[in-house]
């Protein structure tokens, strides 16, 4: 147990130190947002001094998060395994926010000529080409997506998706309300993240 202890509190005063950093705050100016000496909390940030709740409380304010992200655990499952989905594509569920997964899907046909295969749903989208050149119908207009561009739209907005002239990899982030609408093919076109209880 005291090997847990002392691997979160070394834990802790890493994650000070390096969220400190990321908002480009000398030890200086965190320390006037956290009403503490400089030397105070350079001695927090290098282990040499104690970690106080109230401090924590403060420190957490002033870093711009909440006192259980700050001293939240390292997370056991960092990995997180593929789910094989036959020709459809691999997903992978996000852990952090069970209402998003992640989707990759080689496309092969090109999107449909007949807007009656379109869809509309509730929800948000973003994709990102890996390979190859996608084309993404939205409503009346038509977008050619090249690797390593991204797109996000609303769902609402009647889609399709489909490759420019040979096959493309895609990656798509759906949340909720998006898995949802993409359960059912209209006409074999859109892809299918998988969802649970399906």
């Amino acid at each position: 147990m005291k090997q847990e202890e002392e691997a979160l509190d070394s834990l802790v005063r890493k994650r000070i130190r390096a969220l400190r950093v990321a908002q480009g705050l000398s030890l200086e100016e965190l320390a006037q947002r956290a009403h503490l000496s400089q030397s105070s909390l350079s001695r927090i940030e290098n282990g040499r001094r104690r970690l106080a709740l109230d401090q924590l409380v403060t420190l957490a304010r002033a870093l711009d998060t909440t006192l259980d992200q700050l001293v939240e655990n390292a997370a056991d499952e960092v990995v997180i395994n593929p789910v094989h989905h036959g020709n459809e594509g691999v997903s992978w569920p996000m852990k952090g926010d069970p209402a998003m997964i992640v989707f990759r899907r080689r496309l092969t046909d090109p999107p449909p000529a007949n807007s009656a295969k379109m869809r509309a749903h509730q929800g948000r989208e973003w994709l990102v080409v890996l390979s190859g050149t996608a084309i993404l119908l939205l409503g009346d207009r038509r977008f050619r997506i090249e690797t390593h561009q991204a797109a996000e739209f609303p769902t609402m907005l009647p889609h399709a998706l489909g490759a420019e002239s040979g096959p493309c990899e895609v990656m798509l982030i759906f949340d909720r309300d998006a898995r949802r609408g993409h359960r059912e093919p209209a006409g074999g076109h859109a892809p299918r993240p998988p969802g649970r209880g399906r």
